[in-house]
């Protein structure tokens, strides 16, 4: 177990902070070692769209020593003369401070890094790494030593030099306790052959002249690998239905459980082609309902360009919604979820409608800890060239927090968030996680060209619970688990999903407020494998460690809050 460290002059109860009201977040990402500059594509100029799309991040604890590590995907820039750029990996002291260890770690490989995500695909209790690439990706064994090993070629995952891969998640869609990998797909690009900016009408933007696509371009396929359970993969895409016709340039990724069913569906968040919404059918296979359940237009109909989403049930009607960020000009999309079957497009109603920046990242976390799930999205646009321009939209664009009303609406309340959320940024991937074990989660913003953004909630606290799940006849990662908690009259409940926001893999931990509940009246935890357990009268304030079949609870209270600087 680790012990945070707590400098007492400067730490304070976690109940009680000067001003009782206050939601504020500080940047503490150099303070912090996050200090390494994303690389990716050119920086005034952008002449291929796999210049535009950036990276994401993954939160997680690699070496098992109690302590959530940073992952964060970085790319490469076209004709590079200079030395390779690789991925970081900062590895916590388990006081909040990170050291890059990539190299050490052996993440060597450079190239158009993408997407990450987390899981232990062979249950040897060392989370591993999937990352995605334009070209092969590469699934890295997490050896347990502090290593990783890439076994890409011998899980017999194919190297496709012209794939495009996009967003991933882990996901056990079959239930044999074994975690699956679902891969989106871009664009089937051949750079060589991409028109050039300012070619056709697919490569102008506003009056612009931009790089081309994607529009124009070959869509991507998405694939779903099944886990052999020997450390081998197979493609089974076409035999589990979900090979769209003609393809989708699809980005963002999430694995939950959407109709309460116990089995986990597939939401992928595609740009300028209808998103597509999985629904697993039990039996291997899945059914593509985008359309019937309301999910793969916006509430008028039209195509959206989509990139990152969210998932939590906002609103307390005990289904998971769904939030997705889009393109400049359009507003992000909230899906509420009616009954498990059909959502509607709640999005102008709930306040999310005045936002027309171009959204990436975007996760629910309750800021506040008042048990109603709050959305932070990442911002940026695709074109620098735009600050040269008369249009009136900016290359760095603010992070936007808005707070959960628990009527079904929303509040935009990034002007007095605090000094993290005034400053633009050109912010694609964004990851959330509890650093320092004071069981408020930081947010993790890669910004293309840029160091990362690592924003601390220092605003007031109330009471909260944090849960991790460890599978054993089950995935050891528990993704697809279900919790279920009571406090202070309400019911909540969340899923440990695979993949999310933009390209991320958040932490696996779920964080419940509970306001001024005093005590966790039921918490129930449905496992992948189908069974149930449950608890009664727990304290909150504490992390609870929850194995599954075993009736005892690790608890381990929440660290006291640090008063950190930043701005």
């Amino acid at each position: 177990m680790v012990r945070f460290a707590v400098a007492a002059l400067v730490c304070v109860s976690f109940l009680v902070l000067a001003d009782s009201s206050a939601i504020r977040f500080i940047d503490i990402a150099p303070q912090a070692g996050l200090t390494l500059p994303n690389t990716y594509g050119g920086k005034e100029k952008k002449d291929f769209i796999l210049e535009s799309t950036g990276t994401g991040a993954a939160i997680f604890d690699y070496n098992g020593d109690g302590a959530n590590d940073i992952f964060i995907a970085n790319g490469t820039v076209l004709h590079a003369s200079g030395p390779p750029t690789r991925s970081q990996l900062y590895r916590n002291d388990g006081k909040g401070h990170f050291t890059e260890v990539g190299l050490q770690a052996g993440l060597t490989r450079s190239g158009w890094a993408q997407a990450a995500c987390v899981g232990d695909f062979d249950n040897d209790g060392h989370p591993d790494l999937f990352v995605t690439y334009y070209g092969p990706n590469s699934l890295y064994r997490n050896r347990g030593d502090g290593k990783f090993t890439d076994i890409s070629a011998a899980a017999g995952l194919p190297a496709t030099g012209t794939r495009w891969g996009s967003g991933c998640a882990f996901i056990d869609y079959d239930g044999d306790g074994y975690l699956d990998i679902f891969v989106a797909n871009y664009v089937d690009l051949d750079v060589d052959k991409t028109p050039k900016p300012g070619s056709s009408e697919n490569c102008e933007w506003k009056g612009m002249v931009v790089a081309c696509g994607p529009r124009g371009l070959p869509m991507g396929h998405n694939v779903l690998y099944h886990n052999n359970r020997d450390g081998t993969f197979t493609d089974v895409s076409e035999k589990a239905g979900i090979l769209a016709p003609g393809g989708r340039y699809g980005l963002g990724v999430v694995v939950a459980d959407f109709d309460n069913d116990g089995w986990p569906d597939i939401y992928v968040a595609c740009d300028q082609t209808p998103s597509l919404f999985y629904r697993n059918k039990h039996d291997g296979t899945f059914g593509e309902i985008g359309d019937a359940a309301g999910v793969a237009y916006n509430a008028d109909g039209h195509l959206q360009a989509g990139m990152g989403i969210a998932v939590a049930d906002y609103d307390g009607n005990g289904f998971l919604d769904l939030a997705k960020t889009n393109f400049s000009g359009d507003r992000p999309s909230l899906y509420r979820n009616e009954d498990g079957r059909f959502f509607e497009d709640v999005s102008e109603r709930s306040g999310l409608g005045k936002n027309q920046l171009l959204g990436w990242g975007i996760v629910f976390l309750d800021i506040d800890e008042d048990g109603w799930p709050d959305l932070v999205l990442a911002n940026g646009h695709v074109y620098p060239e735009i600050d040269r321009s008369s249009i009136g939209e900016t290359y760095r664009q603010k992070t936007l927090l808005y707070r959960n009303l628990g009527d079904g609406r929303f509040s935009d309340i990034t002007g007095s968030a605090g000094p993290a959320f005034a400053t633009p940024r050109p912010s694609r991937g964004m990851a959330t996680g509890d650093i320092d074990g004071d069981g408020r989660p930081e947010i993790l913003i890669v910004n293309m060209n840029e160091r990362p953004a690592l924003l601390k909630n220092v605003g007031a606290r109330q009471n909260a619970i944090a849960i991790t799940l460890t599978g054993t006849r089950s995935n050891r990662s528990a993704i697809g688990a279900r919790c279920t908690i009571e406090a202070g009259g309400r019911k909540q409940i969340a899923d440990v999903v695979g993949g999310g926001s933009y390209y991320s893999q958040s932490a696996l931990t779920l964080y419940f407020g509970v306001g001024k509940a005093e005590k966790i009246d039921r918490i129930e935890v449905r496992w992948p494998a189908g069974g149930k357990q449950s608890w009664s009268a727990i304290a909150p304030n504490r992390t609870l460690l929850i194995t599954e079949g075993k009736e005892q609870i690790v608890e381990r209270p929440f660290a006291p809050a640090i008063q950190s600087q930043g701005k």
